[in-house]
């Protein structure tokens, strides 16, 4: 029986995905969260991909007397080799 092992040595291709947004001055739509989430997902799924590294990103702003705190994660997610259907600037769903 043939293991299907995965290794770092065997990576030839990140991708990495931003979910949410850190920016106060650039609103992030619930379209834009959804689509970048599915994106993940089809990596995960269909490509074969694993996730390799996680960067959680926080930022905390005072805007007029209401504090916010705006959070986002990139994950990198490594690839054997590149799948297809992601094209240069990143998603083709």
């Amino acid at each position: 029986m043939a293991r299907n092992e995965f290794s770092l040595s065997d990576i030839r291709f990140v991708k990495r995905i931003t979910i949410g947004n850190i920016n106060p001055n650039s609103t992030l739509t619930d379209e834009r969260n959804i689509t970048e989430t599915k994106l993940l997902n089809k990596c995960l799924d269909e490509g074969k991909g694993k996730i390799i590294g996680k960067d959680v990103n926080y930022g905390v702003y005072q805007i007029g007397e209401h504090q916010v705190t705006l959070q986002s994660t990139t994950y990198h997610v490594g690839f054997k080799r590149k799948p297809y259907w992601l094209n240069e600037e990143g998603e083709n769903i």
